[in-house]
């Protein structure tokens, strides 16, 4: 692997990592641990609005001033951030919320899944019988989690947290087939930018400011808000982009699967949260079929260099 890959592969593991942990962070608030349990809602709205709060007068002044994007790019990034990463942020932490954190982190790490299936219907990739059969060992594994294979196991779970996590898994395919596109034309601190601020003007809007002076946060609350944009959103966001600028969304998105056993691992050890063997069957199955799915092979359709990043236009 040449080293900008290798730089690149780096970023992104850092950056699943961050998530990893602001997952069992986010459940720890869900559930009262930390300070006062907050909604969904609630919480990616303050962790998008503090993280653009923070970079925004940071590159202000370390560019001397010099943070705008052409506007082709500066509302491809803004779109960015509202279907990418505030979709994926609000509907992973609903999930989280409703469920627990193992079930929706496995859930939305079918996004390389997603991915494959893009790339196969654009005829960038082919349709082999490691991918097709990695498709299918996903969804076996999701079955085994969610314990759809138990008697009235479907019966037990909560529809709206499992089709959140679903729902993000599509929208974070998303941030990586156009993050790779917006990347290679633009800084990826200031892409990281625009995309914050995107996900906070649409949080704004969904939730006004006067709700959040309403809600009477108390300091452990601010204190809360303040260190989990920075873990949850500014820190891993630049990472992550930075990233994408070295690799291609496939291997990003696979490398980013550091984020389930991470946050599973975490959540083990500080919430409690355990998983029956058939679960933990299913966790390694999506994790198999992942790294099956982005197998390397013979070059596929077309080799064209930029073709797979030119999809997210």
């Amino acid at each position: 692997m040449s080293r900008p890959g290798l730089r690149g592969e780096l970023l992104i593991a850092a950056a699943a990592c961050c998530w990893g942990a602001s997952a069992v962070l986010g459940r720890a608030m869900f559930t009262g641990r930390v300070a006062h349990p907050v909604s969904a809602l609630a919480l990616t709205e303050m962790r998008n609005l503090l993280a653009a709060a923070l970079l925004l007068p940071a590159l202000a002044l370390l560019r001397r001033g010099a943070i705008r994007l052409p506007w082709r790019l500066a509302w491809r990034a803004f779109a960015l951030g509202i279907a990418g990463l505030a979709a994926s942020n609000y509907l992973y932490y609903l999930a989280i919320a409703r469920t627990n954190v193992a079930t929706a982190i496995v859930v939305q790490y079918t996004a390389p899944i997603w991915v494959l299936v893009y790339l196969v219907a654009r005829r960038v990739q082919r349709p082999t019988p490691a991918r097709v059969g990695a498709v299918a060992l996903a969804l076996f594994g999701i079955a085994l989690v969610l314990q759809l294979t138990q008697p009235g196991g479907a019966l037990r779970l909560d529809r709206i947290g499992v089709g959140g996590a679903l729902l993000a898994a599509f929208a974070f395919a998303y941030y990586n087939l156009a993050g790779e596109r917006i990347v290679r034309s633009a800084d990826p601190a200031l892409v990281s930018l625009y995309m914050l601020c995107g996900a906070a003007v649409l949080f704004l809007l969904l939730r006004p400011p006067w709700r959040i002076w309403q809600a009477h946060y108390g300091p452990r609350e601010w204190s809360f808000f303040l260190a989990f944009s920075l873990l949850a959103t500014l820190i891993p966001t630049l990472l992550y982009i930075a990233g994408l600028r070295f690799v291609d969304a496939t291997r990003a998105v696979v490398t980013s699967c550091l984020e389930p056993v991470s946050g599973i691992l975490l959540a083990a050890l500080v919430l409690g949260e355990r998983l029956a063997w058939l679960q933990i069957a299913g966790v390694a199955c999506v994790i198999a079929a992942i790294l099956l799915a982005q197998k390397r092979e013979r070059p596929a359709y077309s080799d064209k260099p930029g073709l797979q990043a030119g999809l997210a236009r």
